[in-house]
């Protein structure tokens, strides 16, 4: 998701950071990637607090939730975290739930992404399908149109907390 947000901000002649995290971490704990899209330079990729968190598990939680600047953005799946804070607006997207209905668990990221575009539309759709085009090997750009749907259906599904 943060590689094609990403893509998407370049071809958007944005100014981009994409740092990932992704180790052991991603079989369950706190893997994480830190995308900035702007239109000014961006004088580092660190950062100490965030606009926008998206929060997929409850120890990503515990360790992301308060980096979130007071007006900021909280995003998350509903499926068993929730976050108490009153100076940032929260907003719940029941991916893994659509994921089942679409019959497809590999939809859960774009459903997410999807949510995330609705509340804050950052890139134009036409660059989120080319920047999956850009990020998914050939063989697998048969399922674009799967991806797709599932953003669009992500923008459907998400509310304000």
């Amino acid at each position: 998701m943060g590689k094609i947000l990403a893509y998407s901000g370049l071809m958007e002649g944005k100014e981009v950071t994409w740092m990932p995290s992704y180790g052991p971490e991603q079989r369950g704990g706190t893997a994480n990637v830190t995308v900035i899209l702007s239109d000014d330079p961006i004088s580092s990729p660190i950062l100490n607090e965030y606009d926008i968190a998206i929060i997929l598990n409850q120890p990503s939680l515990d360790k992301f939730e308060s980096k979130v600047k007071p007006g900021g953005i909280l995003i998350y799946d509903g499926y068993g975290i929730h976050s108490e804070r009153k100076d940032i607006q929260i907003y719940r997207v029941d991916a893994m739930d659509a994921a089942a209905e679409m019959n497809n668990a590999k939809a859960f990221n774009m459903l997410i992404l999807g949510g995330l575009l609705k509340v804050v539309p950052m890139v134009k759709m036409e660059n989120v399908l080319l920047g999956l085009k850009k990020s998914l090997p050939e063989r697998h750009h048969n399922l674009i149109p799967m991806n797709e749907a599932a953003i669009l259906k992500g923008m459907e599904i998400i509310q304000k907390v």
